[in-house]
């Protein structure tokens, strides 16, 4: 059930991307599909019994997209396009699925909802014409550094959706077939390395052209990535998302996605994908991090009115 902060995000998003455009996506709106394979390793089933970890392979539907929610937005849009985001449904049944929901960034501008519904406010205040001086996206970032550092941070565009780096927001709960557990995040690494554009390369770029360029690609090879899981040590937030964790932390090669060919966007059944945060599966469960019930309680409020519009 919608809370009434769900609500409130929904509409400051709407806000933000120029109104609601109907069937589309309030953030992310401009996205590509492809269909593909995910392989588990061995290192899989040592962290998780979840059943994508322990079978052969399991058929996947990937979404690449870019952050603006305007379905009209360029690709090469400096204040639009990045972060890029990544989203992973791996088909495990009819009507059983999980999903990983990432973006390029590696952390998060808010801790709650509440705060994320804060500085979404501030931004559409300061984005019309007759925005007061200061704009009030100053003064949130000022006593919210976080945010700042979110907001300030270098997210250059790649040169290819399969060059960039893709981290899930929030960290899970991984549990095995013994009953341990450990604390992680999924990471998503290109097998072709990241490569970014500088903001003259990007600016004479086709705006539609990483969609062009990844489907390109597909032509004539698959496109890989190696599903990562950053695990925690003792002393690291895993309900914070704003918490970026140090690199010497130990990563676990989950799997490999082997990303083959271009969807069909309006097949009934793509059309109707709304992605969620929440894994909901066994041994996988949500951290504690009050984001991620938040985050599927607007996937699955703006999916429903998605849905009732029939696109993507």
């Amino acid at each position: 059930m919608a809370t009434e902060l769900s609500n409130n995000l929904l509409g400051v998003l709407d806000k933000l991307a120029g109104g609601i455009h109907p069937g589309f996506r309030p953030a992310h709106a401009h996205g590509v599909m492809y269909s593909g394979t995910f392989t588990p390793t061995s290192e899989a089933a040592t962290l998780t019994n979840a059943p994508h970890a322990t079978r052969p392979s399991t058929p996947i539907t990937v979404r690449f997209s870019i952050s603006s929610g305007n379905p009209a937005g360029a690709e090469n849009d400096p204040k639009g396009s990045s972060p890029q985001g990544m989203a992973v449904r791996f088909h495990l049944a009819e009507h059983e699925h999980t999903d990983i929901v990432a973006h390029s960034h590696n952390g998060f501008a808010a801790r709650t909802g509440e705060e994320f519904l804060q500085f979404l406010t501030a931004v559409a205040a300061s984005s019309v014409p007759d925005a007061p001086t200061p704009p009030p996206i100053e003064a949130f970032l000022a006593s919210h550094p976080a945010a700042k550092a979110f907001a300030t941070a270098d997210k250059p565009i790649p040169q290819s959706f399969a060059t960039q780096n893709f981290f899930a927001i929030t960290a899970f709960k991984f549990t095995n077939a013994a009953g341990a557990s450990q604390f992680g995040r999924f990471r998503l690494v290109p097998a072709a390395g990241k490569h970014v554009l500088t903001p003259e390369e990007a600016a004479k770029k086709p705006t539609n052209f990483l969609s062009a360029e990844f489907s390109q690609r597909l032509t004539k090879a698959p496109v890989e990535f190696q599903i990562l899981v950053q695990l925690s040590q003792p002393g690291d937030d895993v309900t914070d998302a704003t918490k970026v964790w140090p690199e010497d932390r130990k990563q676990l090669t989950f799997g490999t996605l082997t990303i083959t060919e271009r969807s069909d966007e309006l097949d009934p059944e793509l059309r109707k994908i709304i992605f969620d945060p929440i894994p909901r599966v066994p041994g996988i469960d949500t951290a504690g991090d009050p984001l991620t019930e938040v985050r599927s309680d607007i996937y699955l409020l703006s999916g429903r009115r998605r849905r009732a519009n029939g696109t993507v």
